[in-house]
């Protein structure tokens, strides 16, 4: 089944455990590999991230794309490691095991 990617823009992305983390705000593309990278999730749940930050969820953790987008893998809590974006003007959540 062919999506374009306009069409993603707006579903809600569903955790494997059923939790709503957010609705797909951009779409990341890999222009060389001529790939989707990833899904931009601008206001994701404060269950699942810390201070609702923007976060980027690779595309190789989608299951299935439908009415809604399912992921086959997303951890439990995502935050926000000091200093892992020194030097940026914004910082942003990297969809990543929480330790």
């Amino acid at each position: 089944m062919l999506v374009e990617m306009t069409e993603l823009l707006g579903r809600q992305i569903y955790t494997p455990d059923g939790r709503l983390l957010g609705e797909v705000d951009n779409v990341v593309v890999d222009v060389e590999a001529a790939k989707v990278d990833g899904l931009y999730v601008d206001e994701s749940s404060p269950m699942l991230v810390e201070d609702s930050r923007p976060t980027n969820v690779p595309y190789r953790w989608v299951s299935a794309v439908n009415d809604v987008v399912l992921l086959k893998y997303f951890p439990k809590r995502v935050s926000v490691k000091k200093g892992a974006a020194r030097g940026a003007k914004s910082e942003e959540a990297v969809a990543a095991p929480a330790r």
